[in-house]
């Protein structure tokens, strides 16, 4: 397929800039995906649109603070640092931005207070090796890692709101961003309609924002995210799945998590990276429903989206959306989309 072929117009204003004051306060377009018919509603309509025997899955990753800028120590040259992976107590993956790529042994200071020192290369990586404690240093000294395509610098309320209230794995250096909706008040409502949860890890990496450089989504090769499911998230599957209930994935990095681990057709856990690249044609076998937000264009994760409820009807999605003008991307509205025919297969 040709990347050209998940494009749409998006104008630039709306594109959300910062949080709605309310967590629960997103607009949800609800798009039915063996019909393609569309309802505007409220992510506060979400527990609604669930059945009791249904089962809600969350990715519990958590963003670390991991951008820190900085200089070289030796040359005085500005450097800015984004940790992709932390690897070791202190060790790390991460970009570095500089006029000059910063060789082995550089030394950095980073917001003053932080040293590290350049090990290598892990292809377009950084290999950095800090003084003390990586993710301590982070989250004392880090900013928020926020989109590219948010035009502003971080603030404290982003340590806060760029944050699930249910995360619990350091790891991510991007937000789930579906995930940002649920605030506690929308939790208990869920509760209350007797829908379960489940728990699922996927670190989401800042390869998430890279754009598709090649023409043919098949010549794509896609960035690796650490991926966990467990035992206990495969057994509430299988009894969702025993009575007759949906498993709906909140996001699609939840999606990807469930899929890379039912790849060979049952539901078994799985713990390593995941390249799981998901497009038009792919074969859903774990996921009847999903909570997402909008997406680039031409981006993977949009690709993702039209192989589950239809390339045709999602775009057209996408076009309603800018027409009734909703908040796209990160600190955006959010959607709900059952299956389109043919997307879904049970795993067993």
């Amino acid at each position: 397929m040709q990347v050209r072929d998940f494009d749409f117009f998006l104008p630039q204003e709306l594109i959300a800039q910062a949080p709605l004051p309310d967590r629960g306060g997103a607009r949800l377009l609800c798009l039915d995906g063996p019909t393609g018919q569309l309802a505007d509603r409220q992510i506060r309509d979400l527990p609604e649109l669930l059945s009791p025997d249904d089962l809600l899955v969350f990715n519990d990753t958590r963003v670390i603070p991991a951008r820190l800028k900085g200089h070289k120590v030796e040359t005085g040259g500005q450097v800015e640092v984004l940790v992709e992976r932390i690897t070791g107590r202190q060790a790390a993956l991460a970009h570095v931005r500089a006029s000059k790529a910063p060789g082995p042994g550089t030394r950095l200071c980073l917001e003053g207070v932080v040293e590290a020192t350049v090990e290598g290369r892990d292809g377009d990586l950084f290999v950095l090796v800090f003084d003390a404690p990586v993710l301590d240093q982070l989250e004392r000294h880090g900013h928020m890692p926020l989109p590219p395509y948010i035009t502003r610098e971080d603030t404290e309320e982003d340590r806060q709101r760029y944050q699930t209230v249910f995360a619990r794995e350091p790891g991510a250096v991007a937000a789930p961003t579906a995930g940002l909706h649920f605030d506690d008040a929308l939790l208990a409502a869920i509760r209350a309609r007797g829908v379960e949860t489940a728990s699922v890890t996927l670190h989401v990496g800042a390869g998430t924002f890279q754009p598709v450089r090649v023409a043919d989504t098949q010549d794509h090769v896609m960035h690796a995210e650490w991926v966990r499911v467990t035992q206990d998230t495969c057994d509430q599957v299988t009894r969702c799945r025993a009575r007759g209930g949906r498993v709906v994935a909140v996001g699609t990095t939840s999606v990807r998590c469930l899929e890379t681990a039912a790849a060979g057709g049952e539901l078994i856990p799985f713990e390593g990276d995941t390249r799981l690249f998901i497009t038009p044609g792919f074969e859903y076998r774990a996921v009847d429903a999903m909570v997402t937000n909008f997406h680039l264009p031409q981006s993977t994760l949009l690709m993702l989206v039209c192989a589950f409820g239809g390339q045709a009807a999602v775009l057209a999605a996408y076009q309603h959306a800018v027409r009734q003008q909703y908040r796209f991307f990160s600190y955006g509205d959010a959607m709900f989309i059952t299956a389109q025919r043919g997307a879904q297969r049970d795993a067993v």
